[in-house]
């Protein structure tokens, strides 16, 4: 009797345990999910828009030295000051404010120039099940997403210079590193076609080994990336 009753009494608590274990989880994901989103809408305070994506590097740069440039993507939530660090670790868990965040922020690969003039610009982010980060990028598989052409058009802008990019290819692939080349000799065209070839659509845009492109990285699943890649197409000095 006295066993059982022990028995019971040992099961409760670990019960008790798993119980508010499960529950500070819920609690510190709540609260740096309330902490994305207060500073996503202090963040979108910083821009306005017009032909090109003008943005005020003064003030976001007092906030974040890091910050490098701004992107925006039609029909998705993708509308974030990007940063660059020292490595490709430290956006991975740190928001734009530079507090831990498992949600991390969109960053420009460590290897790339900060005014994006590589043949290759490579760009990541977390593709958040709130639909924060990258997580709206998958909106590229609605056929009334890509079948709008007006969705095909990346508006970035730096300190220096503000930038449209046309789509030209996304797709699907299992973890690698093939895509996010920067460097290139005389291979930069079989590098496209590689990429145009991947595409889960037919965009039909003329790219060449005289363009240069933006690649976008975000997680699809534990083993997959969705991946994006844009050609630039105009720009203009600030």
């Amino acid at each position: 009797m006295r066993f059982k009753r022990f028995l019971y009494c040992f099961v409760l608590i670990i019960l008790l345990v798993i119980l508010i274990f499960s529950i500070y989880n819920i609690f510190i994901w709540f609260l740096n999910y309330k902490t994305e989103i207060s500073e996503l809408q202090l963040i979108s305070n910083q821009k306005s828009f017009y032909n090109f994506l003008e943005v005020d590097f003064d003030e976001l740069l007092s906030i974040n030295p890091h910050t490098v440039a701004w992107i925006k993507i039609p029909s998705t939530n993708i509308d974030y000051p990007i940063v660059q660090a020292s490595d490709n670790n430290y956006y991975l868990n740190h928001s734009f404010y530079d507090k831990y965040n498992p949600a991390g922020w969109v960053f420009l690969d460590y290897r790339n120039n900060c005014n994006f003039e590589d043949k290759n610009s490579i760009i990541y982010g977390h593709s958040q099940n709130n639909k924060t980060m990258f997580g709206t990028l998958q909106n590229v598989f609605d056929n009334d997403w890509v079948s709008n052409s007006n969705n095909h058009i990346i508006q970035i802008s730096t300190p220096s210079e503000n930038s449209v990019w046309q789509i030209f290819s996304f797709y699907v692939i299992p973890t690698t590193n093939d895509y996010i080349q920067i460097d290139f000799d005389n291979d930069f065209s079989d590098f496209i076609q590689m990429l145009i070839e991947r595409s889960n659509f037919n965009f039909g845009y003329d790219v060449n080994e005289n363009d240069r492109i933006i690649t976008l990285s975000t997680c699809f699943n534990k083993n997959d990336k969705l991946v994006l890649h844009a050609k630039l197409l105009d720009s203009q000095k600030r």
